[in-house]
């Protein structure tokens, strides 16, 4: 029996790991990065094991220190998670040297499918059906192997996934490009560099299939899932069962997946991946030989806790009848909650977590990695946590998940929250004609975005918690109520900055109550009902609100059951040191430069790539934004960059700039 578990991995999934370890009476050891010192993953462990530095290269991808650490710490077992080392066969035989139970399956069953074109080999040898591919070497005519292949062509990681190291080429000239760049994503993410290219298919569904062995030669599936809306390839919204998939259907993917598992010696937690057409053809894509992200979904339609199944069949049991007879019960659904920006193109979030809070309600769970107070930092996957609804239908299950992400409270890290709950009721989602492509015919940034009279009833309420504020704080005339004067004056103004748009609110208390204009236009039916610096009750044409209020520094956090926002309030004289040279290029955010592609005199078109920054395990290239002159760069390879520095001027030509 395993007594002491050391879990490789960080953030959520670790607390995920910790939390049925404990319930079955194991101790675990954390392992943390610098950056990852006061985690609360950290914190629920029972002992941590510092893993010296930041980046994935120096501390959860070292084989070498995770053995120390688990050594030091008397563990018999490591779980790895999902990322980093869990799909490493060479992780795996490194503990089973050291005499650890490695928590997966055997090395060899990774070692096959450690290469998405070997694995894809073995199952087209089990019968599987695949699509064409080939492994890029140094050796490997691009040209000649993408004409066979043909266009579109995906160039994919051959070691790792979560849509990193992964670029859709469109045409020869593109091809290059897309491989070198996929080849330093992946060596950055995966510690290999490897890629193969694969035919693309456009706009399939992604679907995969959940299949659990154990060492008696046991092989089940437990259904599947749907993950088929992705951004950057990387899926942002689970659910099982997918409302495409028929009880036929089931029984031929769940086959194919079982002889997947079979054909491999598959033992433990794995998703055999696949891509389903319209007309029901599927295609293998990959085995994942570990826990996958959305397994909650799963664990809430069986009942099952898959990591307590983990842990009981690598201690040797066989796999118990509740899986043998496993039914699907009601409809799950699981929205990823990152700390990005949406309509900059889903940069990268950086920053201190003032608050976070996903209320509890029936049906709904939340798998979180960070807490109030937690440091969104650049070295590692920007998600937050998981949650999830399950619901008898799977309307029901939409519905309910999308009351809890709109009465969070997140506060001082930009997510996604709001194009979450916006897919959740969007009419084609809900009707569940989802794929690959959704949010291509879907503008993020309009499905994130707040009702048009949204926006006005918040900023109101930012500015009259803001004077409630000012008022408590008052040291003259303290017993005088708000806004109160002998003889009536101007309003009272108070600018904003909500995602690049300027609000500006003007406000004004009178004898007979209160009037507030927003951008110029009057709020009709303005009564405060109570105004403190944390909280307005406020009607606005008959209806009534609670608007709740959370300051830090100078952005106002409002929530409420009309939406969200994060108004930043302007400065009433601008600091004219901040302004900047026309043409400066800034870092969209935090990062690592990995590429410098211009110096200054180089004349430039626009849209080329100047400089390619590293920031979450993902690269964002800086363009020109003109036809023009370089004429300063200010970075070079490895320097770290604020957001908002300036990384390089290009001067436009008169023609462009005309």
């Amino acid at each position: 029996m395993i007594q002491k578990l050391l879990i490789a991995n960080r953030g959520e999934i670790a607390a995920r790991v910790m939390r049925t370890a404990h319930a079955l009476g194991i101790a675990t050891v954390a392992v943390f990065s610098d950056p990852d010192a006061d985690a609360p993953f950290v914190a629920l462990a029972d002992e941590a094991v510092r893993l010296p530095g930041a980046a994935p290269a120096d501390t959860y991808l070292r084989t070498d220190l995770i053995i120390s650490a688990a050594r030091a710490a008397g563990a018999d077992a490591v779980h790895p998670g999902y990322g980093f080392l869990s799909e490493n066969a060479g992780f795996a035989r490194a503990c089973a040297d050291a005499g650890l139970i490695f928590v997966g399956p055997p090395p060899e069953a990774i070692a096959a499918m450690g290469s998405k074109l070997e694995a894809k080999a073995l199952m087209e040898a089990a019968g599987v059906p695949v699509l064409p591919g080939a492994t890029v070497t140094e050796e490997t005519d691009l040209a000649a192997v993408a004409a066979r292949i043909g266009f579109p062509l995906l160039v994919k990681a051959a070691f790792g996934g979560g849509g990193r190291g992964m670029r859709v080429v469109r045409g020869p000239a593109d091809l290059a490009d897309a491989v070198e760049g996929a080849r330093r994503e992946a060596a950055s993410a995966f510690g290999d560099g490897t890629v193969f290219l694969e035919r693309f298919v456009v706009d399939p569904r992604h679907v995969e299939v959940q299949i659990f062995g154990d060492a008696h030669g046991s092989v089940v599936h437990l259904f599947e899932r749907e993950c088929s809306i992705q951004r950057r390839y990387q899926k942002i919204v689970e659910e099982a069962p997918s409302p495409a998939v028929d009880d036929a259907l089931r029984a031929e993917l769940g086959a194919a997946a079982v002889a997947a598992g079979k054909a491999i010696g598959y033992v433990g937690a794995g998703t055999v991946e696949f891509v389903l057409t319209d007309s029901g053809e599927f295609f293998f894509l990959e085995v994942n030989t570990r826990l996958q992200v959305e397994h909650p979904v799963t664990e809430l339609v069986t009942g099952l806790d898959l990591v307590e199944l983990q842990l009981r069949v690598a201690e040797g049991e066989p796999l118990p009848p509740a899986v043998l007879d496993a039914r699907i019960d009601g409809h799950a659904i699981e929205v990823r909650l990152y700390a990005e920006d949406v309509p900059a193109g889903f940069l990268p979030a950086t920053g201190t977590l003032h608050r976070f809070a996903v209320p509890p309600g029936p049906g709904v769970r939340v798998d979180a990695g960070v807490v109030d107070g937690s440091v969104v930092g650049t070295h590692y996957d920007p998600m937050l946590a998981k949650v999830i609804a399950h619901g008898a239908t799977r309307a029901d299950a939409a519905r309910r998940l999308a009351r809890a992400l709109q009465q969070a409270r997140i506060h001082g890290v930009t997510t996604n929250r709001d194009l979450l709950a916006g897919i959740l009721r969007e009419q084609e989602f809900l009707a569940g004609r989802t794929d690959t492509g959704y949010l291509a015919r879907h503008d993020p940034a309009a499905l994130g975005a707040p009702p048009g009279d949204a926006v006005a009833a918040l900023a109101a309420a930012a500015a009259l918690a803001g004077q409630a504020g000012n008022r408590a704080a008052a040291t003259v005339l303290a017993t005088l109520p708000s806004g109160w004067r002998n003889v009536g004056g101007a309003p009272q103004r108070v600018s904003y900055t909500l995602g690049g748009r300027a609000v500006e609110v003007a406000y004004r208390y009178t004898r007979d109550g209160v009037t507030v204009t927003v951008d110029g236009e009057p709020l009709t039916g303005v009564r405060v009902l109570a105004a403190a610096p944390t909280e307005v009750d406020l009607e606005i044409g008959g209806v009534r609100r609670t608007f709740f209020v959370h300051r830090a520094g100078d952005t106002s956090y409002v929530d409420s059951p009309i939406g969200s926002a994060a108004l930043v309030t302007v400065p009433r004289f601008a600091d004219p040191s901040a302004a900047q040279h026309a043409g400066s290029l800034l870092a969209p955010m935090p990062g690592g430069v990995v590429r410098v592609l211009a110096e200054p005199g180089d004349t430039v078109a626009a849209g080329r790539p100047l400089i390619v920054l590293e920031a979450m395990k993902m690269e964002h290239t800086i363009t020109a934004p003109a036809d023009g002159t370089v004429t300063e760069v200010h970075v070079v390879r490895g320097d770290q960059v604020d957001t908002g520095q300036v990384l390089a001027v290009v001067e436009a030509t008169e023609e462009a700039g005309a």
